[in-house]
């Protein structure tokens, strides 16, 4: 695919260009269905099984923070937005 995304489909590195950052994160967003909720565990597992770098937590706050996902603060349930 990408330098940062293998054929394999794993992210290799979190980038520093935010180009392609957002490459990352919609490849990332799509392994998940949109209007299915989603415990935290169940996000962390999805993405340790697609990125090689260790840091699950940075990115499932990306995802966040992005707006490509909603997180319920009472909850931790996390559910993907529609795509953008």
């Amino acid at each position: 695919m990408t330098a940062l995304i293998t054929d394999e489909g794993i992210v290799t590195r979190w980038p520093a260009k935010a180009a392609d950052r957002v490459l990352v994160l919609d490849f990332l967003a799509a392994k998940f269905e949109t209007g299915r909720d989603y415990s935290e565990r169940e996000v962390n597992d999805i993405l340790k099984r697609h990125h090689s770098f260790g840091d699950w937590a940075l990115l499932r706050r990306e995802l966040f923070e992005s707006g490509r996902f909603l997180r319920n603060p009472l909850t931790a349930i996390y559910r993907r937005v529609e795509d953008r």
